[in-house]
């Protein structure tokens, strides 16, 4: 977040270059809008590295702060600790056809998966978008789970595209968003973390930016329900259950926020580390690098700022779309300039 209230003293750790999840070598990422009569969804399309993730899966591990929701692949996730498809966002109705979506790709790369070789587990996550998006049309297909995967690059857009486009972020418009820290480690070594969120939960009284509340318009205030998805990549060498360890500390920065992480929330973090990749199959034992456990602790503080930041990101970059039903939501950026007008 840039060019809004002064932050220069709120953050720990400093960003890359890019200030999104894809300062982390090798990520990228990519979106699908869908726009029409009454439409306003889309998908958004993680890629941990550009090669067969199938047959190099990435280590990752995963945190379910609020079960409330619907995706697809997450118990596999939990059992195996690996990502093995692109990860993809959108809304809850379209987790379907984006699984189909994925494991077409994973067939057409490997032919014999379900016959010579195991079943692929699609990684399908989604967020409720239905305040602004018909979600009963099931618009999301295949081809466009396809395109924002075909769309993925290091440079996105962020605010309300792709899967973030209907989302509602403690009621204002805004839904994707990303950030990212560096980590120096007292030995010298240093890695990159980012963060990139599907935000879709907060109650608009209670938002806190930079630890200060921001009062509310006064058009009415819903409980804090919605969701949250939140995807932390980094280069460290970690394992499963370190990455596991990391993804849990996104709670706190949903707190910082203002959030409690109310009823009827599904707010899930994954992370993955692009080091260390698996190779299916292969020898008896494999080598890895693994991270100092006693280095962990510069880890939960960059998970946290870069998820808290993330969030901000896609208040910031929110641009209204009109409901299905006829209603706007407001944009945070308009609400910042009142306020700080005043």
């Amino acid at each position: 977040m840039r060019n809004t209230i002064d932050s220069k003293n709120w953050w720990t750790l400093p960003a890359g270059p890019r200030n999104t999840i894809c300062d982390v070598a090798g990520v990228r990422v990519g979106s699908q809008d869908l726009r029409g009569e009454g439409l306003c969804t889309g998908v958004t399309a993680v890629l941990p590295h550009e090669g067969d993730l199938f047959r190099n899966p990435v280590p990752a591990g995963v945190a379910v702060l609020n079960g409330f929701g619907k995706s697809a692949g997450l118990m596999q996730l939990a059992e195996l600790g690996q990502i093995e498809t692109p990860i993809l966002l959108t809304n809850t109705f379209g987790v379907g056809p984006c699984s189909t979506a994925l494991i077409r790709r994973a067939i057409a790369e490997n032919p014999e998966i379900g016959r010579g070789l195991c079943t692929v587990n699609p990684l399908v996550l989604e967020c409720n978008d239905g305040t602004v998006n018909d979600i009963q049309a099931l618009a999301v297909t295949e081809d466009h789970a396809q395109a924002a995967i075909a769309a993925c690059g290091p440079a996105f857009a962020q605010g309300t595209v792709g899967a973030g486009s209907g989302m509602k972020t403690f009621g204002y418009a805004g839904g994707l968003g990303s950030a990212s820290r560096r980590v120096a480690l007292p030995g010298g070594a240093g890695f990159d973390l980012g963060a990139l969120v599907l935000s879709n939960f907060g109650q608009q009284s209670a938002l806190r930016v930079f630890g200060q509340q921001l009062p509310p318009p006064g058009l009415g205030d819903e409980p804090d329900k919605g969701s949250i998805i939140i995807i932390l990549a980094t280069d460290a060498p970690m394992g499963s259950r370190q990455l596991t360890r990391m993804a849990r500390r996104s709670a706190a920065a949903l707190g910082r926020l203002g959030s409690h992480i109310g009823h009827q929330s599904g707010d899930i973090a994954l992370a993955f580390s692009t080091a260390n990749r698996i190779t299916r199959g292969g020898a008896d034992t494999q080598s890895v690098e693994r991270l100092n456990e006693d280095r962990m602790e510069a880890f939960f503080i960059a998970a946290v700022e870069a998820v808290e930041e993330a969030i901000l990101n896609a208040l910031w970059h929110g641009v209204p779309h009109r409901g299905y039903d006829g209603s706007l939501l407001p944009a945070f950026r308009d609400r910042m300039a009142e306020v700080y007008r005043d």
